[in-house]
C-alpha cells in the first residue's frame, strides 16, 4: 500500500516545518534560520537548527537531521505512511492511495476517528456544564482531580439516558456500530454504548481518539469499569491508555511505565512522569511489549506489589528474549497506588520509579524480606525458595550470579546451590511442559481483582466472565453471574471441574462456575435462544462440554420455540431457560464462535495431550497436537478468517463426536 506521489508532494510543500517543530520544542529566529533545544537529545545550549526556506532541521549535538516527514517519523514513531497521513491531517490534504480498496478503507477510518473525536468533546462539555454531571464533578474534586487535569486528559461525562449521544451525532447505525459509540437494542432502536459513567477518552499513538473507558459513580449500579469493545478502529490487546503522551518522555527516558488504571496514569503525570500508561481493561499481551518496545527499552511495572510479584514469570522472561526488552518493577509503598502517592508526596513516587529493579532481582528480594536468617533452618528455607524463583530465569549467566549473592547471603556453599538449581530447573521444565507452551500472545497468568473490582492488567485475557452483568472490562458482554447455574456433570461422563491433579488423579471438586468454558457455552446457548437464525448452523450438541447447557441445546434444537421447550424440558432445563430469556444477549455471533471454539480447542487439546502421555506412541500426537496449538492461538488475533474458523468447528466438533464414542 503506498500513498500517490503527487499527494506526497503536496504534504511536504504544504508543511510549515518550523510550525510543526515548534509543537514540541519552542523555537527562536536568529537570521535566516530558527535554533532551540533539540527535540532528540538532553541539552542545555541550543544546537538546533530549522531552514524554513528548504524545510530542513539539524542537530549539531546528535546530528539529527531531516525533514518534516523525517521529523514526525522520529517523534511520533511511525511509518512513512503514517508521517505523511498525520501532516496531511494537519494541513487538512485528502489523500489519496495506489490501492483504491485502501483508500476507501483510510477514509472510512478516518471518519470513524472524527465521529470519535466529536463524541469526546461531547462528553467532556457535558462533564463541565452539565447539571446531570454534578455528582461526577463532585467525586472528581474528592480524588484530587484539578479543573486542568479534566482538561487536559479530556474526562467526560455519558448521562443515564438512552440515545442522547446518538441525537447529537447523528451517525449512522453502521457507524455508531462500527465506532463502538452505539448499538442497535432489542427494539431496534440505536442506544447510546455508554451511560452514567465518567469517560476517559483513549488515544492512539497519533493523538486520535479510539475508544472510552467508561468508570460509575460510586453508588450507582452495574459494573465498576466498562470499556469500548473490540471495534473496526479499537483493539485492546493493542491499546494503551495515556500512550499518545507518555511516549516523548518514553523516547527520551528510553523507558515506558505500565500501571493499573487511569487514574494512576494521571497520578503519574501529576508528578511530572508523563512516560506512564495503562491497560484497557485486559491483561498486558504481547502486542502491547511490541507497542511499548517501538518508544522504549525498558518497561518498568507499576502495580500493586503482590500482583507484580505474582505475574506470569516464564512470560516476562519470554518478552525480555523475544524482544530485546527489560522489565523492571516499582516497589510502591504498602496500600499506596501511583495516584493516591502523587498527591502526598510525589517526591516519593518520582524515587520509586528511579530505584525501580529487574524482574527477577525484586522477586527475590520479595522471598528475602519474608526470610529468617537468624539460624541454619531458616537460611536452608530461603536458600530453597530463592531458588525456585532463581530456576525459572531462562539465561544461565543471569541465574548463576544470584545463586553466588545468594550463597554468601545464607552462608551456603555455592557448588551445593548449584546442584540444587539444576534439580529446581529441571522441575520447573517439567511443570510447563504439563501445562504446554506458553501462549505467543500473551499467555496465561495469575488472575487478581483490585479493591475496587477491576480485573487487573494480569487478569487470564481469556475473554471470562463475571458479575455484575453488563460489558466487562473489556467491552465484551458479560452475563450476569452464572445465571444461578453453578454447573455440574460434563456430558460424556466427565465432571467440568476435572484436573489433573498431583499423582495423575481426578479431582472431583465441583467448582463454582465462574469458569470461562461455562461461561461462553451458556452465552452461546443465551445468543441461539434469542437469534437462532444466526449462530444455529455452527452449532451442534458436541460442542458443549457441560450437560445441562448440552441437553437445553438439544431441548431447544428440537423445539419450535422457547415455551416449547420448557414445558418439554427437566425442572433443571426449564429454570436454565427462564434465566437466559430474561437476559437477552447483545454479543456478537462471530465473537462467541471464537470464544467457544477457543475453550473446546482447549479442552480436545487436553485430552490429546492425556492420550499422548497414555499411548505406547505418543510421537504420534505430536503432529495434531502442535496444529492445534497454533490454531487456538490464532483465535486470539483481532481478525479471524470466517472460513478457517468454520472448517476449526467442523474439525473440533467431529474430535468432541470421537471423544464422546469412546
Amino acid at each position: 500500500m503506498g500513498i500517490v506521489d503527487e499527494d506526497i508532494v503536496r504534504v511536504r510543500e504544504s508543511t510549515d516545518i518550523v510550525a510543526l517543530i515548534s509543537q514540541y520544542v519552542p523555537l527562536r529566529r536568529v537570521g535566516q534560520r530558527w535554533t532551540g533545544l533539540c527535540p532528540f537529545h538532553n541539552e542545555k545550549t541550543p544546537s538546533f537548527s530549522v531552514d524554513a526556506t528548504s524545510g530542513l532541521y539539524h542537530c549539531f549535538g546528535c546530528k539529527a537531521s531531516g525533514d518534516a516527514i523525517t521529523f514526525v517519523r522520529e517523534k511520533e514513531q511511525t511509518d512513512f505512511v503514517g508521517a505523511i497521513e498525520f501532516l496531511a491531517n494537519r494541513v487538512g490534504i485528502t489523500l489519496r492511495y495506489t490501492d483504491a480498496n485502501e483508500g476507501e478503507s483510510r477514509k472510512r477510518q478516518a471518519k470513524l476517528y472524527g465521529e470519535l473525536e466529536r463524541a469526546a468533546d461531547w462528553y467532556h462539555e457535558r462533564l463541565k456544564s452539565g447539571v446531570d454531571a454534578a455528582a461526577a464533578r463532585k467525586y472528581l474534586r474528592s480524588r484530587g482531580f484539578t479543573k486542568e487535569e479534566v482538561e487536559h486528559f479530556k474526562v467526560g461525562w455519558a448521562p443515564d439516558d438512552w440515545d442522547q449521544l446518538m441525537r447529537h451525532l447523528r451517525i449512522s447505525e453502521a457507524d455508531a456500530v462500527a465506532s463502538g459509540l452505539g448499538f442497535v437494542n432489542r427494539a431496534g432502536r440505536m442506544q447510546d454504548f455508554f451511560r452514567a459513567r465518567i469517560l476517559f477518552p483513549i488515544l492512539d499513538d497519533r493523538s486520535r481518539v479510539i475508544g472510552f473507558g467508561g468508570r460509575k459513580l460510586p453508588d450507582a449500579e452495574g459494573a465498576k469499569y466498562k470499556n469500548s469493545r473490540d471495534n473496526d478502529v479499537y483493539h485492546k490487546s493493542r491499546a494503551l491508555y495515556g500512550l499518545n503522551w507518555a511516549k516523548t518522555q518514553a523516547v527520551e527516558r528510553n523507558e515506558m511505565i505500565v500501571c493499573e488504571g487511569y487514574t494512576d496514569v494521571i497520578g503519574f503525570n501529576r508528578a511530572d512522569i508523563t512516560r506512564a500508561v495503562a491497560t484497557c481493561g485486559t491483561a498486558l499481551t504481547e502486542d502491547h511489549v511490541k507497542l511499548i518496545k517501538r518508544f522504549a527499552n525498558r518497561l518498568v511495572l507499576a502495580y500493586d506489589a503482590d500482583e507484580a510479584g505474582q505475574s506470569a514469570a516464564e512470560r516476562v522472561y519470554a518478552w525480555e528474549r523475544a524482544h530485546d526488552i527489560e522489565v523492571a518493577v516499582v516497589q510502591l509503598p504498602d496500600g499506596l497506588d501511583p495516584d493516591e502517592l502523587a498527591s502526598s508526596d510525589p517526591d516519593a513516587l518520582n524515587e520509586a520509579v528511579e530505584n525501580a529493579r529487574p524482574f527477577l532481582r525484586f522477586r527475590v528480594d520479595r522471598v528475602l524480606a519474608d526470610s529468617n536468617l537468624s539460624s541454619a533452618e531458616g537460611r536452608s528455607k530461603t536458600a530453597e525458595r530463592a531458588l525456585e524463583v532463581i530456576a525459572e530465569h531462562p539465561e544461565p549467566f543471569v541465574r548463576d550470579q544470584y545463586v553466588m549473592q545468594l550463597a554468601d547471603l545464607c552462608r551456603i556453599d555455592v557448588e551445593l546451590l548449584r546442584s540444587r538449581l539444576a534439580d529446581s530447573s529441571r522441575r520447573t521444565k517439567q511443570n510447563a511442559d504439563r501445562k504446554g507452551s506458553p501462549d505467543r500472545r500473551g499467555g496465561s497468568s495469575p488472575g487478581y481483582a483490585s479493591d475496587d473490582g477491576d480485573p487487573g492488567p494480569w487478569s487470564v485475557d481469556n475473554g471470562s466472565y463475571g458479575d455484575p452483568g453488563g460489558y466487562d472490562d473489556s467491552g465484551s458482554y458479560e452475563p450476569p453471574g452464572d445465571y444461578g447455574y453453578s454447573g455440574g456433570q460434563s456430558s460424556g461422563g466427565r465432571r467440568r471441574s476435572q484436573r489433573v491433579a498431583p499423582g495423575g488423579g481426578r479431582s472431583s471438586k465441583r467448582v463454582n462456575e465462574r469458569s470461562p468454558s461455562l461461561a461462553v457455552e451458556l452465552e452461546a446457548l443465551r445468543l441461539f435462544l434469542v437469534n437462532r437464525p444466526s449462530i444455529e448452523g455452527y452449532l451442534v450438541p458436541e460442542m458443549f462440554d457441560d450437560a445441562l447447557v448440552r441437553s437445553t441445546f438439544e431441548l431447544l434444537e428440537s423445539n419450535a420455540d422457547v415455551v416449547s421447550a420448557r414445558d418439554r424440558g427437566t425442572p433443571e432445563e426449564a429454570e436454565l431457560l427462564a434465566r437466559l430469556a430474561v437476559d437477552p444477549s447483545e454479543a456478537e455471533v462471530n465473537d462467541v464462535l471464537i470464544r467457544l471454539a477457543t475453550e473446546v480447542g482447549r479442552s480436545v487439546l487436553a485430552d490429546l495431550e492425556a492420550r499422548a502421555r497414555s499411548s505406547a506412541d505418543p510421537l504420534a500426537f505430536v503432529e495434531v497436537i502442535t496444529w492445534l496449538k497454533l490454531e487456538v492461538d490464532d483465535l486470539r488475533r483481532s481478525k479471524v478468517e470466517v472460513e478457517k474458523l468454520d472448517q476449526l468447528l467442523v474439525w473440533l466438533r467431529d474430535q468432541r463426536r470421537e471423544s464422546d464414542r469412546g
